[in-house]
């Protein structure tokens, strides 16, 4: 693993857990094992790590999230908890706490969202046989929500979601 990747790797377990504002520079370079300056020269700025951060996050979500069916997409959500526990949206924790004024997290969390709404209409089309874009948004608040409640009802809120999906979907409970 190359410096940069091994620097944002444990960068994003920091950041998960402790927060992306109440995280210093001298925590993120105690978890990579590195100097300030080794950090600054592979990943420019906090900013710039926060950002590498959330699109490394992203590629890893659509990995593991590369399903066809709502039922898959649950599945895939307690592997993801049981993975890396439930915290909340780590996007949306970014955005709140830069407050959406940061361009290079905004846009990377502008970039998760649209690849979300997009895998999930995929789902729709898998699912359904044809484009429903207020079946998409339908989801796509269930899956949100799920993310969120996770982080105190556990598995329970998986529990929730699917059987408010099968609800929008006519499907029986």
């Amino acid at each position: 693993m190359s410096s940069r990747a091994a620097i944002v790797t444990s960068a994003e377990q920091v950041f998960d857990r402790h927060g992306f504002a109440a995280t210093g520079m001298d925590r993120l370079t105690a978890a990579a094992g590195v100097s300030t300056r080794t950090l600054y020269k592979h990943v420019g700025s906090k900013t710039g790590l926060m950002a590498a951060v959330l699109e490394l996050r992203m590629e890893r979500f659509f990995v593991q999230f590369d399903v066809d069916s709502v039922d898959a997409l649950f599945t895939a959500f307690e592997e993801w908890i049981a993975a890396e526990g439930a915290r909340g949206c780590l996007f949306l924790r970014a955005l709140a706490e830069t407050g959406g004024l940061t361009p290079e997290v905004a846009d990377v969390v502008a970039a998760y969202r649209e690849r979300l709404r997009e895998m999930l209409g995929r789902i729709v089309v898998h699912e359904t046989g044809h484009d429903d874009g207020d079946l998409t948004d339908q989801l796509l608040v269930i899956f949100e929500g799920m993310t969120s409640t996770a982080s105190y009802l556990g598995p329970r809120a998986v529990t929730a979601a699917r059987g408010a999906a099968a609800l929008v979907l006519g499907r029986p409970r």
